[in-house]
């Protein structure tokens, strides 16, 4: 074994040296659990809603140069980040420093309600100031940045928030913006509507753009220095891990197997991965996970821990990125983020299609660190619903693979029909073709078409994605590339289909697929409205998505609009209205989700222009200025003064730099435990026994909660209301789906996650009745709630009489909503700590601290007065957290009795 390495990076300035490190853990639990710095917020653990988001610096000791850019850090593992620079929002600024422009016009825009989701605002926004810095624009006015409005804009595009509003959110990042209007920006404490620009301007927190270092000067001496080796680590875990320098040549020696340990390595040549991959024998007896930035991880969950992580983001060979006359070659670990500046940076209008696509998948911060080969990979193995594979398989794409001791060429086609790859097979690269460049067909299609005049023959490439909103995290609901060659009959004017490459996508479907059977059908053919309807015909047949589907019939539908509207610009004798309304019938005959039609991505032209629900961009949205517009008039009266004045909120600075102090932010008691609620995942169901997976997670249980449990002179309560109260567990019989079975507490969080995931629940339905699972089947069989006599109202007059004499009449209608998914910011959440004489103190989120203290007491049987509830603030509860957060509370304090400490 060589000499031991430490892990080394920074954060916030301060210099971190690890020896042990868990190589699963991720940066945000590290942040979270092993600093000071608590505005990196866990919300959905996903990558989805940018709570956690990070700025993130590399520093490249070549040619000089620092890379800053936004990361989840929920999901870019701690091992990854090995000689790079962190900074959060503490180190922009705080109360004791002085707080940043960011977070003082967060403030003064009423930008910060709850502000659990501000910090990673500010992140996103700060990441943007400091690339826009770095362009060649010409300087700023004092005070302002180089960012453009609509680059503002876009910065906070994967960043949710619930409460606040997205107009003052937006407001702060255009006032950065050189080209702002200041009369634009909405109400705010730092002026008047109507006073002078000048004014405005020195009334607000001077910006300059020098104030924080990202990188600090000690990490880039260390990087300098050539005993260092940053991008070869091997790294091993057993209670304690090591680190160790792998040398150029693998030396298997320094390769240690042992059964119950984790390790985590850094080759960087495929000669070293290929040498791993033989000590690893098979995946049943060492599970390995190849990582790149591990965003996967938020689409699909670990359900239990890898016995080997692999960082293959060190391999020149798959993050090498090739140009020559046939095409673009792009290494399969290069980011989604770097493909699309590589691919903007190619002449073509495929390359430049694929690209302005690219950029509407995921988020920013998910993009930086996601991987191309990643995402390909993950929709050869899943039903994933990927948007690259669908446009590169369009493009005619191929990719090349290593198994074993062989490389092999694959078109993207027979790479997806495969079965799934395992571990060991390696993607190296995707190779995207250059077509050539022929003869303009129509100055009305330039954004399609590729003008370069040979043969009188034309290209057209278009890209379609469906989805609930144009920017930041959204999976398609279908996407399509279409791509062909069309050319013009002299004789007839008829245009002719030489060639056409159709693709599919996220409709429903195992991965994305070509429409073989439609392109030969077209092939060679002019392009007739009757032959576009025997197309339509036969897409359609191809087009089905699978059993469970939602919308199966939508889904279809848009595959058939986005066809229709590449294609019906060609088709001789369809009328310009005929072109818009001819196909109505066939889209608007399925019912679209949340009442329209969302499409983004180079749209020819619209498909409903008239239609106000149906959202349609006609060009894509990296190119277009300022996405939103509006005018904010408030009249404010003197009357009542000081009342009605914008007035900044207390504590808006505080919620914006991290300093804010929500319930997981609290520290955690030495040996405190965690958990996590196991569901019923059937309704209506007896449970007669809970069993748990063996895996490296379960070993870390410390023991299951049920109804069992409940101390004596307790009841099984969760929580109580005007209708009654509701079991904390459920006994032997289930009632609904998702209804608490049991609470399994282990010794971290994560863990506490795994296991009830991993939990195997045995129902049995024997002689019940059906469970009823619609409004009518309740009513069919008079199952109501009964409401409290005093909250029924008194008649008061004969209201059909009434009715009947009134001007205006009521027109009845009927609304069917399907089951809501319900997502704060900050997750339901309990800390429980006993205190003295039997006595609980329980910090929560709870919007309802007086009925969690009486629904406590109940559950285990003590006085009211033994139970004290402390609520500080609330990440967002619109109701979510009164009720529904009392079983949370109660569970925490229930498992103090048997386990001392949970949380």
């Amino acid at each position: 074994m060589e000499e031991d390495q430490k892990l080394l990076f920074a954060v916030n300035g301060e210099r971190y040296e690890l020896y042990s490190v868990d190589p699963s853990i991720t940066l945000l639990e590290f942040l979270r659990s092993e600093t000071q710095y608590k505005g990196v917020k866990l919300g959905c653990g996903e990558g989805g809603c940018g709570a956690c988001v990070v700025l993130l610096s590399k520093y490249d000791p070549i040619n000089d140069q620092i890379e800053e850019f936004t990361v989840s850090s929920c999901l870019t593992l701690l091992c990854s980040i090995h000689g790079c620079s962190i900074t959060t929002t503490e180190g922009l600024g705080n109360s004791k420093d002085g707080f940043h422009p960011i977070h003082q016009r967060f403030s003064g825009f009423h930008a910060s309600q709850c502000g659990f989701c501000t910090p990673g605002f500010c992140m996103s926004l700060f990441s943007a100031l400091v690339n826009a810095e770095k362009t060649q624009r010409p300087n700023p006015p004092a005070g302002f940045s180089k960012l453009k409005v609509s680059e503002g804009e876009k910065a906070i595009s994967g960043n949710l928030c619930r409460c606040t509003g997205y107009r003052p959110i937006v407001d702060v990042c255009k006032s950065f913006a050189s080209d702002v209007d200041m009369e634009d920006l909405g109400l705010n404490s730092f002026w008047r509507k109507g006073e002078k620009a000048d004014i405005n301007i020195d009334k607000f927190p001077f910006y300059s753009p020098n104030g924080v270092c990202t990188f600090p000067d000690f990490l880039i001496n260390e990087l300098k220095s050539p005993k260092q080796c940053f991008s070869n680590l091997y790294m091993k875990n057993s209670d304690n891990v090591r680190i160790s320098k792998l040398g150029l040549t693998f030396n298997s020696n320094s390769v240690s197997i042992r059964s119950r340990e984790r390790h985590w390595y850094s080759p960087i040549t495929i000669e070293e991965l290929q040498k791993l991959f033989k000590y690893k024998k098979t995946e049943e007896e060492n599970r390995i996970k190849l990582i790149v930035g591990n965003t996967g991880a938020g689409i699909y969950k670990e359900l239990d821990h890898y016995d080997t992580y692999i960082d293959i983001s060190h391999i020149p060979e798959l993050s090498v990125i090739r140009r020559d006359s046939s095409g673009i070659e792009i290494g399969a670990a290069v980011t989604i983020s770097k493909s699309i500046k590589a691919l903007r940076g190619e002449k073509g209008l495929v390359f430049t299609k694929i690209a302005d696509h690219m950029s509407q998948v995921a988020s920013e911060f998910v993009r930086n660190t996601a991987s191309l080969g990643g995402n390909l990979i993950m929709a050869q193995r899943n039903p994933f619903p990927s948007d690259i594979a669908t446009i590169l398989l369009a493009a005619g794409s191929s990719v090349n693979i290593h198994t074993g001791s062989e490389i092999v060429m694959l078109t993207l086609e027979q790479f997806l029909e495969r079965p799934p790859c395992n571990s060991k097979t390696l993607l190296l690269s995707i190779r995207i073709p250059s077509w050539d460049r022929l003869r303009n067909f129509s100055s009305e299609f330039n954004g399609s078409i590729d003008n370069n005049p040979i043969n009188g023959t034309i290209l057209l490439f278009e890209t379609y994605r469906a989805a609930p909103r144009p920017l930041g995290n959204a999976v398609s609901y279908l996407n399509a590339g279409i791509l062909a060659w069309v050319s013009t009959n002299r004789k007839s004017e008829d245009s002719v289909l030489e060639s056409l490459q159709l693709a599919f996508g996220a409709y429903g479907t195992e991965h994305a697929i070509r429409a073989r059977s439609v392109e030969e059908f077209l092939a060679g053919k002019p392009i007739t409205v009757a032959v576009l309807l025997e197309a339509i015909t036969m897409l359609r047949a191809i087009i089905i998505p699978k059993e469970g589907t939602l919308s199966p019939a939508y889904r279809s539908s848009l595959a058939v609009g986005f066809f229709f509207d590449f294609l019906r610009p060609f088709v001789k004798g369809l009328t310009d209205t005929e072109k818009h309304l001819q196909i109505s019938d066939v889209v608007a005959s399925a019912k679209t989700p949340n009442g329209g039609l969302n499409r983004s991505i180079n749209g020819v032209a619209d498909m409903f222009p008239e239609n106000g629900n149906c959202y349609v961009q006609h060009d894509n949205l990296a190119r277009l200025g300022p996405i939103l517009s509006a005018k904010q008039v408030v009249e404010v009266s003197t009357e009542y003064y000081p009342v009605g004045e914008p007035i900044k909120k207390a504590g808006a600075e505080l919620q914006a730099s991290g300093e804010a102090v929500f319930v997981d932010d609290i520290p955690s008691p030495k040996d405190c435990l965690h958990g996590a609620f196991i569901c019923s995942t059937r309704p209506l169901a007896r449970v007669k026994g809970i069993e748990f997976k063996t895996s490296l997670a379960s070993q870390r249980i410390v023991t299951l909660i049920s109804a069992k449990d409940i101390p004596r002179g307790g009841e099984n309560i969760g929580s109580q209301s005007i209708f009654g109260t509701e079991p904390l567990f459920a006994d032997d019989l289930a009632q609904f789906a998702g209804q608490p079975l049991g609470f399994v507490i282990a010794e971290t969080q994560r863990y506490a996650n795994m296991v009830a995931n991993l939990a195997t629940v045995d129902y049995d339905t024997e002689n019940l009745e059906p469970p009823i699972l619609t409004v009518e089947e309740a009513v069919e069989r008079s199952s109501f709630f009964e409401v409290p006599s005093f909250l029924s109202p008194k008649h008061v007059g004969d209201l059909s009489e009434g009715m009947a004499e009134a001007d205006h009449k009521i027109l009845s209608a009927e609304i069917k909503l399907g089951s809501q998914y319900y997502f704060y910011m900050e997750t339901q959440t309990a800390m429980a700590i006993p205190d003295e004489d039997n006595c609980m103190v329980v910090y929560s989120s709870t919007q309802c601290p007086a009925s969690a203290q009486r629904v406590i007491a109940k559950c285990l049987g003590i006085p009211d007065h033994n139970v004290r509830v402390i609520t500080r603030r609330v990440g967002g509860g619109f109701g979510g957290k009164a009720l529904r957060s009392l079983p949370k509370i109660v569970t925490t304090l229930f498992c103090i009795k048997p386990c001392s400490k949970a949380y």
